[in-house]
């Protein structure tokens, strides 16, 4: 115990970002700019990485980050802690019920929810529909917030929205004013939209981030072989930025993904996502979703840390999303 008080006064503590060793003032605000405002996104940080963001050597970001872990509480936490904090969840109705039950409520916060499936499967448009959704109070299956969209594939249809806010008896107007859209131009523009997002999540209380799609860019930029490995290490960043907002702002994630024929399954259904293992592991829920009869569709929980797998058939309407 006493020890512990002689290592308390010997104790650095810093008040602000500048404060800390090898950060100044200029260096302190290329730090926020790239997403590293607080001292626990610092002290955490990669050296290189933090340097190149800062503008800064390695070794002076070594000790930026040393500095910051001694100001954030880095370790172990008891489960009950953990259990508690999972009560702060909250998920976002769909529209369909049957999709709901899969999903266990609905879209969830906290987590990672991914869509993959061939074109014209429904992926956008229960992405459009969570778009709306989010916006109703809580009592009535969303959370009461604002949403960031990031479109990939110039998908994004405002009108489609309308549609369906007009179908709830939602303002249209005021629904897509609460919408903040990024049309994202490459893989690293993609990525730069995520990490300079936390001002924008703060300041119009952003509750869902919708991705679509993830892939489509990094499939683009990194072809053949020989950039698979670049491409698999940039996807592995972009989606920890993606669970790290998640976590860090109580909000929901959805992304779509695009799909392709596996050649080496003869028998039974070929399609399979992109990304590779990299994506399957990160993607709390992972769903495929594949057309039917007419307007229907059926979806399949295809991964779930809590969750059995199941299916759902619902339908997509000119209204939005049924059963």
């Amino acid at each position: 115990m006493a020890e512990d008080k002689e290592k308390d006064k010997k104790k650095k503590y810093y008040k602000d970002l500048e404060d800390l060793p090898g950060v100044g003032e200029v260096t302190a605000e290329k730090l926020k700019a790239a997403g590293f405002g607080e001292f626990s996104s610092i002290a955490t940080a990669n050296p290189h990485e933090l340097a190149e963001a800062g503008g800064m050597g390695v070794e002076s970001a070594k000790k930026a980050i040393e500095a910051a872990k001694s100001m954030v509480e880095i370790g172990f936490e008891t489960a009950d802690v953990v259990y508690e904090r999972r009560k702060s969840i909250c998920r976002i109705k769909t529209g369909s019920t049957a999709l709901d039950d899969l999903l266990g409520g609905g879209v969830e916060t906290m987590a990672i929810t991914e869509m993959y499936g061939k074109f014209s499967s429904g992926k956008s448009q229960l992405g459009f529909q969570l778009v709306v959704n989010v916006q109703r109070p809580t009592d009535q299956g969303g959370l009461g917030g604002g949403v960031l969209f990031v479109d990939s594939e110039a998908t994004f249809r405002p009108d489609r929205i309308v549609q369906m806010a007009e179908a709830q008896g939602m303002d249209p107007k005021e629904v897509l004013k609460n919408i903040q859209v990024a049309r994202a131009e490459n893989s690293d523009h993609q990525i730069i939209l995520l990490e300079k997002s936390e001002e924008t999540i703060v300041k119009n209380n952003i509750k869902l981030i919708v991705v679509d799609s993830l892939t489509s860019h990094f499939r683009s930029d990194y072809i053949g072989r020989g950039a698979l490995s670049e491409r698999q290490q940039k996807l592995n960043k972009h989606i920890h930025m993606l669970q790290k907002l998640a976590e860090k702002y109580n909000l929901a994630v959805y992304v779509t993904n695009q799909v392709m024929d596996n050649p080496g399954i003869l028998f039974g259904d070929p399609t399979t996502p992109i990304g590779g293992h990299v994506l399957a592991h990160m993607s709390t829920y992972r769903l495929y979703v594949r057309k039917s009869k007419e307007d229907k569709r059926i979806a399949r929980l295809v991964d779930s840390p809590n969750l059995p797998e199941g299916e759902a058939v619902f339908r997509v309407t000119p209204k939005g999303l049924t059963d």
